[in-house]
């Protein structure tokens, strides 16, 4: 436990000090940098013009093409690793991710001089990670006990609790939170198909109604999506398929007549208990320090970066309050939770290496938009199905970004500007772009679920499932049996109905 916490601070402490020693980039805006030129041209002085121009193309250079096989070997081995050559990822996956960072993040600094990004990446990560581990880590301190006997209707009331809940605390929050009650819950009658739609409903498909709901929205909101789009562009959809998933749910619950004489011989109160309810004012705090952002707040304290402003105090508040919350929990809660470490840390390790190594992935996605050939193929239609088969299969936080700049850059529109990010999701300033957003945040938090892969609660979820005992498909029988007859189908009438 010692060694986790040893490790994800190694990994703060190490991004602090890249940022704080590595030189800001000397650089005018775009802009700037166009007026600079004409009124240079004016004057006649074209040399100093020229100078200029190519100092702003060195500090902005994007990386070649064959700098994104770090990205796309990190993400196979992601897909792979657990389901082929599980001991070796296991065992070697922080130091794979670590090294292929370092590899893309040394080639911006050292051989194209390119500051910006790995910067950015920097800042991004460390507010994405603080609020994903201080959610897991103060719901693990939380445990819930429904004495109630398993029905269809209790089983899809939990169901649709825990997609509620999962806007508030996050699905890695709310997945942590609800699985082994709902495991309890259903002890005498649990199948694998309650724990797919635990999957479907809870550790996805329920979270995409705010930025703290699931990661690639929360990624979209520190690019620049103001916090309540969400809610406002999403919520048909989610309660579409959240009514079709329940429905498909209470036929299937139904037929299950297992351990009817068990749920006979005992006695169940109704009642609900927690324990650990000191921990929800922790998670209050931190659903709280969200707002607290200075591009929201004028007044609120920031790191100034080459044009942005980059919040310290509200990561300062979430690694506070994961600690204090672990800290003063109850031994007794954490043993009844089965609480560790791992399940945090290997996302922290991860996602180090996803944000070192996706920079030039982004860029690539860019200037292919900014093409003609680029800019002709993307629509509302392929935003949607391409986020959302690249989000099932691979992991839907990068994929989100890397559709965004798509969509963003199609339009000449840049992802790394905070203004024309706001611009695009508010529309009115760019073509169908409340739609195209639409498309894409929808498909990277619905498709998730396609697979085991898809979001990172699915396999925690799967994993707590089988410590239990519970039989799981394997990664191509969950495909085959649950995401092509159930979730497929529902994603296409999502895609009819609202996005097409």
């Amino acid at each position: 436990m010692r060694t986790s916490l040893f490790s994800i601070s190694a990994i703060f402490l190490t991004l602090v000090f890249s940022i704080i020693f590595v030189p800001k980039p000397y650089a005018a805006e775009p802009d700037t940098a166009i007026e600079m030129v004409e009124q240079d041209s004016q004057d006649g002085n074209n040399s100093k013009t020229v100078e200029n121009s190519e100092a702003e193309e060195e500090v902005n250079h994007s990386a070649p093409a064959w700098t994104v096989i770090p990205f796309v070997l990190l993400l196979l081995m992601i897909a792979t690793g657990p389901l082929f050559y599980e001991h070796f990822w296991h065992k070697n996956y922080p130091k794979i991710a670590v090294i292929l960072a370092i590899l893309v993040v040394s080639y911006y600094l050292f051989v194209i001089h390119n500051t910006h990004s790995p910067v950015h990446a920097a800042f991004e990560y460390i507010q994405f990670i603080s609020l994903l581990a201080s959610l897991y880590i103060a719901s693990g301190g939380i445990v819930i006990n429904v004495n109630k006997k398993s029905t269809p209707f209790v089983n899809i009331a939990m169901l649709l609790i825990g997609a509620a809940v999962s806007n508030l605390i996050g699905t890695t929050g709310a997945s942590m939170l609800l699985i082994r009650p709902f495991i309890r819950l259903n002890k005498n009658r649990i199948k694998a198909y309650h724990i797919i739609f635990f999957i479907f409903m809870v550790s996805n498909i329920g979270g995409s109604l705010t930025p703290i709901g699931d990661p690639p929205l929360f990624l979209g909101f520190l690019k620049g999506v103001p916090f309540f789009w969400t809610l406002e562009h999403n919520w048909p959809a989610w309660i579409f398929a959240l009514s079709v998933l329940a429905v498909i749910f209470y036929f299937l619950d139904k037929r299950n007549k297992s351990g009817v004489e068990e749920d006979e011989k005992e006695v169940f109160d109704n009642k609900i208990t927690i324990n650990g309810k000191r921990n929800f004012l922790w998670l209050l705090v931190i659903i709280i320090s969200v707002f607290i952002d200075p591009n929201v707040f004028s007044w609120v304290p920031g790191i100034s970066y080459d044009g942005q402003e980059f919040s310290y105090i509200r990561e300062v508040i979430m690694l506070s309050v994961a600690y204090l919350s672990y800290k003063f929990a109850k031994d007794k809660v954490h043993d009844l939770n089965e609480f560790s470490f791992e399940p945090i840390r290997e996302v922290a390790f991860i996602f180090v290496g996803i944000f070192g190594t996706m920079m030039p992935a982004l860029d690539l996605v860019g200037d292919f938009a900014k093409s003609e050939t680029g800019a002709a193929l993307i629509t509302h239609n392929t935003l949607y199905w391409g986020t959302g088969i690249l989000s099932g299969f691979l992991d839907n936080a990068p994929t989100y970004l890397n559709f965004l700049a798509a969509a963003m850059a199609s339009q000449g529109a840049s992802i790394s500007v905070l203004s024309e990010v706001t611009q695009f999701a508010n529309g009115g300033v760019y073509y169908d772009s409340v739609i195209d957003l639409t498309a894409i945040s929808i498909a990277a938090v619905f498709f998730g679920a396609m697979t085991y892969i898809g979001n990172g609660p699915n396999f925690m979820v799967k994993s707590i499932a089988e410590q239990v005992g519970i039989k799981m498909p394997s990664f191509f029988g969950y495909i085959i049996r649950y995401s092509i007859p159930f979730l497929l189908p529902l994603l296409v009438l999502v895609w009819l109905l609202f996005i097409r």
